[in-house]
């Protein structure tokens, strides 16, 4: 069913504070976005969504250390670009200031970000980008990306258009009713997204990685098979050898890939991984659907005293606690 314009179904601006990693793939319908929280300090994220027509502009910022795996839903080509203070890796580069991303439709990136991050990311059906060049005879101007490309420009031309991105979304979050119910003005604003990104894509080459930059690369690809594999076998006692077996890595080599990619040991990580799928299923549970011991189990703890300190210390209460509370929520 095509997707119902933004002053019939929803308002073309949302802004939503995050303050439970668990929580980030809600309220936004066009991003799977699964994040494990890398610290046990308190979280905080924000994004500001701003729906234009057919393109949309997402602003994201945390101030914390994440690892978040995002895909983009219903055929969108994603581009982003990252804020001054942003540093992390995106699939094993580093992030910098003259690196942009151009994301194929439904292709995965794994970001791993540190505190002061901040994004802003331009999600566009490449139909709409076809129609506006033909519009304008330039239809050579445009290529689709191929998975996930990273892309080099002069700094001060990404940083253009991070900073029109930026405007965009704070005006949008003061002044709302400048987008909601105003097709006009959605349609203005498109109209200059796509020529402001197209300026910067005109201005990109490909991105070349440094021997070092290619071994962190490669370590990133380690940690996710592990990850997957991990994930796929949810309730079963996974110990080191199996991680090394499916990443076909020695135990030295998947240690050093942990701590230089997620900065925690394999164990550590994982744990913290299994924990955040746990407090998910707890708090997506209703009034007598589940039980802790159980979801426990689901999730390979097996242990329960030292899953529930774990738990604690990872999210700050007990997972009876998250549990107890569901139903009030539930119904407000």
């Amino acid at each position: 069913m095509p997707e119902l314009s933004p002053d019939i179904n929803r308002p073309a601006v949302t802004v939503v504070e995050i303050n439970d990693p668990a929580t980030a793939d809600q309220h936004i319908e066009l991003l799977d976005q699964d994040a494990v929280l890398l610290t046990s300090n308190p979280f905080r994220a924000r994004r500001v969504v701003v729906r234009l027509e057919g393109g949309v502009v997402v602003y994201h910022s945390t101030n914390q250390r994440v690892r978040t795996r995002t895909k983009t839903r219903q055929g969108m080509l994603a581009y982003v670009t990252f804020g001054p203070q942003a540093t992390g890796t995106v699939n094993g580069l580093p992030i910098r200031s003259e690196l942009m991303l151009a994301v194929e439709p439904e292709t995965e990136v794994v970001f791993v970000t540190s505190a002061e991050h901040e994004s802003i990311t331009i999600l566009l059906p490449p139909v709409d980008m076809r129609t506006h060049l033909l519009a304008r005879r330039r239809a050579e101007e445009f290529r689709l990306p191929r998975g996930v490309e990273t892309l080099r420009a002069e700094a001060a031309m990404v940083r253009r258009l991070f900073d029109w991105g930026t405007q965009l979304v704070r005006t949008a979050a003061l002044q709302p009713s400048l987008f909601n119910g105003r097709k006009e003005a959605r349609a203005t604003a498109q109209v200059e997204m796509i020529e402001t990104l197209l300026t910067t894509l005109g201005s990109t080459a490909d991105f070349k990685p440094s021997r070092a930059e290619e071994l962190h690369q490669s370590q990133t690809i380690i940690v996710k098979t592990a990850e997957d594999y991990a994930l796929s076998h949810t309730g079963d006692r996974i110990y080191v050898g199996d991680l090394c077996r499916a990443a076909a890595a020695s135990e030295r080599a998947l240690e050093y890939a942990f701590k230089n990619v997620m900065g925690l040991t394999p164990v550590a990580y994982l744990t913290r991984l299994r924990l955040h799928r746990v407090r998910r299923a707890l708090l997506a549970a209703t009034h007598g659907s589940a039980t802790v011991s159980a979801l426990a189990l689901d999730w390979g703890f097996w242990h329960f005293g030292d899953f529930s300190r774990a738990y604690k210390d990872c999210f700050g209460e007990l997972p009876s606690e998250t549990l107890r509370r569901i139903p009030a929520e539930s119904e407000r």
